[in-house]
């Protein structure tokens, strides 16, 4: 099963959903803060996040970006807010599900055991093989990265990102093939996921949207990645 991260304000409830899921069989630590969250997330990287919006010290869609900033590991949100416009843009700012309270244990179980099977999916979206463009080399079979034989420390969606422009040299591809094939998620108008993502990629690579080497934006269009001239 899963180790899973419940970040939750009330105890009543936190208590209760920490017993469902672990008479389910995953390991879960709970937290009741944004700030623990972002602390155990760094410290010990868990399989899936379970974030409820009404925190004390942070608000919800707040600890959002702020979590997508370190982690990649899939998130699904917790909250009383029956909203559609705002459910959507937490979607578009990296939420991999949501659930509106109340909800059962079991309905959280199975919503964990869909969204990292969908993760799962995202991480083969190119076929286990060996990328080299210029000084990089891309093992998508060991899920390993290395630029001029350096390893590159990469979160599990920057490595789906990297690998799935790899596997297409010199071709732009388009935020709405991004979304669809890495994200797995419908193409609804832009999304900041993306561009967090190339931003943090950009940085291990050593360059900068201002001055790139390897990826390289088309304005209007998408990305391409190139070896360096």
């Amino acid at each position: 099963m899963a180790t899973v991260l419940l970040v939750e304000d009330d105890h009543v409830v936190r208590g209760a959903m920490l017993r469902s899921l672990a008479d389910r069989g995953h390991s879960v630590h709970a937290v009741g803060t944004a700030l623990d969250a972002l602390r155990r997330v760094a410290a010990e990287v868990p399989d899936l996040v379970v974030l409820d919006l009404g925190l004390p010290d942070l608000d919800g869609a707040d600890a959002l970006r702020m979590l997508r900033g370190i982690t990649d590991v899939p998130i699904i949100i917790a909250t009383a807010r029956d909203d559609e416009q705002g459910i959507v843009r937490l979607l578009r700012a990296g939420a991999d599900d949501y659930m509106v309270k109340p909800f059962t244990g079991a309905h959280l179980d199975a919503r964990i055991t869909t969204v990292l099977r969908r993760a799962g999916r995202a991480s083969r979206v190119v076929p286990p093989a060996v990328h080299e463009v210029g000084g990089l080399r891309i093992d998508v079979g060991e899920r390993s990265a290395q630029l001029d034989g350096v390893p590159l420390a990469l979160t599990r969606k920057e490595f789906d990102l990297l690998a799935y422009l790899a596997a297409r040299p010199g071709r732009v591809v388009s935020r709405r093939e991004l979304l669809e094939e890495v994200w797995r998620q419908p193409s609804v108008g832009e999304d900041q996921t993306i561009d967090v993502h190339l931003y943090w990629l950009r940085r291990k690579l050593g360059e900068s949207a201002a001055k790139p080497r390897y990826l390289h934006t088309v304005r209007g269009v998408g990305f391409r990645l190139v070896a360096p001239d």
